[in-house]
Parts: C-alpha cells; structure tokens; sequence
C-alpha cells in the first residue's frame, strides 16, 4: 500500500522535503529530496538508516565539482557533438565520484562502501579512461589543447607564424597607404587580414573588399598581395576546425560508449540524497529511531520538527492502542498529532526523527483526517468531507496503520456527533487500529475512562496565564476552561452566573472532577519532582563521599608503603647491629660492651614501634609468678613484683621495670623441639624464637611479621621456623604460603606433623 500524497501535504511533510532539498550539493540530490516518499520494506529503511549513520559518524561526503550531466549525456547518445565546455563538466563530474569512490573505500567499510560500489545494481564505475581523454584534451577554459592530437599540434604550428607573415608584410604597407585608410591598422574580418579604406577612396586600393562598418563610412579591403597568404590561413582554419571537430566528436562517442555513467549519475544522487540527510540531522539535532513491532510506538521527548523550540512530549502507543487527547482550542493538539505522524513519515525515509529517543513499527499506510475541507464541485459540506474520510479510514485501518483523527465528531449537533465518534472509535479498536485523536467532545472523554485500549489524554494550560503550556499529559481528560477564560477575560459577572446556571450540576460535573484531578495531579507532580532532587542531592553527596574515601584509600596505600619501607631500613639497619654484636660477643672483653650496646638497641626500638596489645586484656591476670614474654628484650620472665601499671620482672641475671601493657602472658609452653638458643652467655637469650604464632591476625599484619621473621632467621641462620597459623577456613595458610612462595631466602616449607599441629603449623626450612 503506497502512500497518498494528499496525507502527506497535511501533515506538512513537503516543507519536510523542502528543507531537505535546501541542503543537497547537486541538482540531482534536490530532485531526489524533493520526490522522497517513505518506504514501507523494513529492510529498506534500516539500509538506508545505517548508510545514513555512516555518513554522520564515517566518512564526511563531499561532492564538490558534481553536476547534473544527464541531459549532456542525453545529447551525446542522440549524436549530438557536446563542446569542450560540456565535456569539461561530464569529465569533472566523473573525476568527482572517482575521488568519491576512493574516499569512501579508503575511510569506510560499511553501508556507504556498499553505496559505491554495489548499491541497487549500481554504484560509482571506474571512469578512467574517458576522464583522462577529456582533461587531457580540454582547456579548463573550454578550448582544445594543442596536444589533443598531431595533427592539432602542426596546424596550430604553422598557423602561428603564418599570421605573423601576414601582419608583416601588411604592416610595411601601412605607410604607403596611409592616404586612403581611415586608421593605420590591420584588422581582422572573417578570419582575413585586411586594411580599414575610406568609403570616398576605397577604388585606389587593389584587393578585395572583405566586409564594411556598420556606418558604411568604412570598408575593409584585403591587398591583392596577401591574398595567397589569407586563403593559405583558411585553408589551414578549415582543416584545424575539421581536426577539433573530430576530437569533440571522438570524446562525445567515449561519452557514449561508457556503460557505467549512468549508474555513477544514479549514485551521486542518491550520495547526495544521504548528505542532505546528514546535514539536515546535525541542524536539527535529530536522532536515530529504532524499528520495533507492529504496533509499537515509544517516543522519548519527541517535538514537532518544523516548530521553532517546540515543547518536547512523551508518546506511547502499543497496550493503548487510541489516544484521545482533549483540551481547549490552540494548546497544541494538532501539532502533537502531527509529531507522531512526521516522526513515522522520517523514520520510513530513512531519516532522523525529531526526538531523543524513539522506537516506531513499520506502517503500510497514514490515514489522515485533518483540518476543515469542503468539496464545492462535490457539493459536499466540511462534516460530510470528514465523513468520507472516515469511511476511508475505517475501510483499511488496522495493526499496521496509524490513525491521525483531528476533531472528531465537530461540525453537527455534539450529541449526535458524540455518539457517531464514538462508533467509530470501537470500530478502529475492533480493527486493532493505533492512532491519536483529539476532540473537544465530553462524552468522548467518560468513554475513554471506561474503554480498554483507549486513554484519555490532554494539553497543559496555564489558567493564570491563560497560555496554553503545550505539555502532554497522559491519563487525565482536558478541561476546556470556556467558562474560566471568559470570567478572566472580563465578561460581566451576571453573564457568567447564567452560563453556569444554564450548565446546571451536571454539566458542572465533569468539569469540576477534571479540575479536582488537576490540582491533584500538580501536587503530585511538586512531590515528584522535590523526590527527584532530593535523590539527586543524595546521589551528589554520595558521590562525595565516595571521592573522599577514594582519597583516603589512597592516602591510606601511600602511607603504607611508607610505613613498610621505614620498616625494611630499620630491620635490615637492625640486623646488621645485631649480626655485628653476635661477632663481637665472643671476645670474652667486650661481652659487657656488647650488653649494653643491645640494651640500649632494645630500649631504641622500643621507643619507636607501636605498643602490642598484651595478652592481659583477655582476662589472665598477672601476679607475682606468673611467666610473661618481654618482646622489647626479646626474653622470657619471671614476675617478682606487680606496681600498678608496671611489673619488676626477672630477665636471666637482670631485673627489668616495663610497664604491664608491654609483656605478655606466657601462654603455652614451648615445645620441646623449639631451639632457644642464647645470644649470649650469662645474658638474655636472642631476640629470634623458632615459633612465630600468627593466629587471629590480618593478613597484612601476618604476612609482614612472616617475612621480618624469615629475614631474622636467615641472617642467624636458624631453621626450621615453625609458623602457626591455625586451620580455620585456611584463609591465611593459603596467603602466608604464597608469600613463602616467592622469598628466595626460604629452602622449603610442609605441614607440621599430626601431633604438633598439622595443617595449623607450617613449618619453613630457611636457606643456610
């Protein structure tokens, strides 16, 4: 089914056509823009879709130097010779879709690569041949070349210094016949060298009398002397104008006899076609629409594209298959009726649709019944031309048709025009029709609140302002606002009274529940719009607060990787103090040196590494006694008097005072197999223990205490380190033995045996 045209002029789609002919390069593009009609093969349209997505997005076409040469090649095919001007601008027009050609190629591997190449049985051919004969052949200014052929070259050749015998020997007369001429010059008069003689003198001159003046006052006499010359001249014309005729002739026959410059005329046309199309989407700022289902219409701030900043309204069509959009005169019904129309005609030509987003079936048919239209040779009144439409209408709709109704069931009596309007409503539901309708008819308005597939719908007015808003609003009847307009307008008070009286209650009715729906819907729509920027506001400082714990995090991770850099330099600077007391202890002399060197160390450290929990806080109390580890010493000792918050404890021959949050309570006896060995003799043991016990820790923490331990027993050359661990869910095992993976300074690792802990324990056998 094909579209009428008569649908299209009302719904404005020639000014659509018009603006996209005002931006075609070529006047083969303005005829394709100009006679677009829209298609209704999906394929088609989502082809031309993406060819014009290509445009926009790929290769940016440029077809300057094109023109319309059908009518040149038209002229050559009937045996016409085209000049050298005409060949000119066919041999551009060929170099131009050439170059076309090979930019596409060189930028483009999608739709418009297809255009030029295979597009409908044709594209942009390779025109080569004839191209190179024409610009070769041609002066830009129209003329041959001299070099078009041998010929050409030798008669233009000898032409040259043959004219200038002549004007020599003419110009030696000059002199002689001064007398009888009436300017001492030599002239040219078809194609001859002649002298200007005085009308009253011209028999004293022997020649030949080549032409006269337009006064008759003079005549111009070619000398008998240079007769031989002239005729050899024209002789030598004649045959030049012979050869250059039949190098237009042969140019005219390549015009002819190249079979592909039909389809490259074809392309150009439909190239420039897609880059008005393109243009006329950037101006716009049109967008793509997708094709969905029979039946199916979402638009997403769609606007009429022909209204300068035209309000922008949501249209949904599928499950509500008739909008019945209602409201007073001049709110913009129609134009939004003719959005939805414009938006299906673009989408079908393959174009951009004027809305932010849109989704649109593919429709075999608009059936329109806009505006007033009388028919006098018909004698047939407005109402009886909206009827004819409607029958029309109600003939074809269906699924695959949209319906555009404007004012349904005005022009007779509104009773009888509201209950054929909505006949003929359930007639376009019975048909599964989807469209949009509007009328100013308040039984239509009940009917839609009780009809599945039908929906009220209405545009916004501004009663303060008594300004129509253009909005679209779904779901709730237009008011009229007659009465409300005219009281604001200023008619008399006693007028009003009587117009309400004779509405009576109800008449009042309906219009009074529409404006308790009115304000109720304002309402919500203030809730919904304070909702909105209160999320909004939550959004915004959520996402504060997100930077600000980015940042943190950030910080955080530098701060680390300082701390651990701190921590490996003060290590490695420890234990090489430590490697260096260990050799020094064993002169017998310098022991005491050498405790005292370590216990300030100790004290050192001490001083500057974080205080460890003790194991006091869970509970075990300490007294006179009690067995507790010294980690500041690197011992273990005896409690021989508690002071508050600080403990005398025994350390081997020393007495030491810390405080009672740095020991811990000794919590289990070390195995037996657990070598604790002495730094030195009579002194406190080394600061290295055979068993690190990790339980309960993060694994940062873990992993950071297993390799300072690794280290320390590496440098004292102590192995194997036990490591425990725990089971638990085996967390850290898994990471502490991926850490264990990479030192180079660990020989091997296992599980302890069954009876000393198992998979708890990992026990890691350091390089010697």
């Amino acid at each position: 089914m094909s579209f009428e045209e008569a649908a299209l002029a009302t719904l404005d789609f020639p000014r659509i056509r018009g603006a996209l002919a005002s931006r075609a390069s070529t006047g083969m593009g303005v005829e394709r823009a100009r006679g677009l009609c829209p298609s209704d093969q999906a394929a088609v349209i989502s082809r031309e879709l993406d060819e014009l997505e290509d445009a926009l997005f790929g290769v940016s076409l440029s077809l300057g130097g094109v023109q319309d040469v059908r009518p040149l090649v038209e002229r050559a095919r009937d045996g016409r010779v085209l000049t050298g001007q005409e060949l000119l601008e066919v041999g551009y027009t060929l170099d131009a879709a050439m170059t076309v050609r090979r930019a596409v190629a060189a930028n483009s591997r999608g739709p418009l690569l297809n255009v030029v190449q295979t597009h409908a049985g044709s594209g942009l051919s390779d025109h080569t041949l004839l191209v190179r004969r024409v610009l070769e052949s041609i002066e830009r200014g129209g003329e041959v070349r001299d070099d078009a052929s041998p010929k050409l070259r030798e008669l233009r050749r000898r032409l040259g210094p043959l004219r200038d015998r002549i004007r020599e020997r003419l110009t030696s007369t000059l002199e002689q016949w001064a007398d009888v001429l009436q300017e001492n010059i030599v002239t040219l008069r078809r194609d001859r060298y002649v002298l200007p003689v005085q009308a009253s003198r011209v028999g004293q001159v022997q020649g030949i009398i080549v032409d006269s003046s337009a006064s008759g006052q003079t005549y111009f006499v070619e000398p008998a002397s240079i007769t031989p010359l002239n005729n050899e001249l024209a002789r030598l014309l004649l045959d030049e104008e012979a050869e250059v005729r039949r190098i237009l002739t042969e140019l005219s026959g390549l015009v002819v006899t190249d079979a592909g410059i039909d389809a490259t005329i074809l392309t150009l046309a439909e190239l420039d076609l897609i880059a008005a199309k393109a243009r006329l989407a950037r101006d716009w700022r049109l967008n793509r629409p997708q094709t969905g289902p029979d039946g199916e219409y979402r638009l997403h701030e769609a606007r009429h594209p022909l209204i300068e900043d035209a309000v922008a309204n949501d249209m949904v069509l599928g499950e509500t298959r008739l909008l019945l959009i209602t409201g007073p005169n001049m709110g913009g019904k129609t134009a939004t009726l003719k959005t939805l129309g414009l938006a299906v005609l673009m989408h079908q030509c393959g174009m951009y649709v004027a809305a932010a987003s849109a989704v649109l079936p593919t429709v075999q048919d608009i059936l329109v019944d806009i505006g007033d239209e009388q028919s006098i040779e018909a004698s047939l009144s407005t109402f009886a031309s909206h009827l004819k439409h409607l029958r029309e209408i109600l003939e074809v709709a269906g699924r695959q048709t949209l319906v555009l109704i404007d004012e349904l069931g005005s022009g007779t009596d509104p009773q009888e025009g509201a209950a054929l309007s909505q006949a003929i409503i359930e007639g376009l539901l019975a048909h599964d029709a989807r469209g949009v309708i509007t009328s100013h008819l308040a039984p239509l308005k009940l009917f839609a609140l009780e009809t599945p597939g039908l929906k009220n719908a209405s545009m916004g007015f501004d009663l303060a302002g008594l300004a129509p808003t253009y909005r679209l609003q779904v779901g709730q009847p237009g008011r009229s606002y007659a009465l409300a307009i005219a009281r604001r307008m200023g008619l008399p008070e006693g007028v009003m009274l009587r117009a309400e009286t004779i509405l009576g209650p109800e008449g009042g009715l309906l219009e009074a529940l529409l404006e308790n729906l009115e304000q109720e819907r304002e309402q919500l729509r203030g809730d919904v719009e304070r909702a909105a920027a209160a999320r909004r506001s939550a959004e915004a400082e959520l996402g504060r607060v997100q930077q600000e714990r980015a940042s943190i995090e950030e910080r955080r991770g530098e701060l680390l990787a300082e701390a651990a850099q701190k921590a490996e330099t003060l290590y490695t600077n420890a234990l090489e103090q430590v490697r260096s007391l260990r050799s020094r202890a064993r002169d017998d002399a310098a022991r005491p040196r050498v405790l005292e060197e370590l216990r300030v160390l100790r004290r050192t450290a001490q001083a500057e590494r974080p205080a460890p929990q003790p194991e006091t806080s869970r509970g075990d109390p300490l007294r006179a006694g009690s067995t507790v580890d010294v980690p500041a010493y690197g011992a273990t000792g005896q409690v021989l008097e508690v002071r508050g918050d600080e403990l005398v404890v025994q350390l081997g021959l020393m007495k030491v005072n810390v405080r009672r949050r740095d020991v811990r309570m000794k919590a289990e006896v070390v195995p037996a197999k657990a070598k604790v060995k002495a730094a030195f003799v009579g002194t406190a043991p080394s600061t290295f223990q055979a068993e690190l016990q990790l339980r309960g820790q993060h694994v940062e923490e873990a992993v950071e205490e297993l390799r300072q331990a690794v280290g320390e027993a590496f440098a004292l050359k102590e192995s194997p380190l036990r490591v425990v661990h725990g089971k638990g869910q085996g967390v850290l095992r898994r990471l502490l033995r991926d850490y264990l993976k990479t030192d180079k300074r660990v020989e091997s690792f296992s599980d302890a045996e069954p009876n000393q802990g198992g998979h708890g324990v990992t026990v890691v056998n350091i390089r010697r």
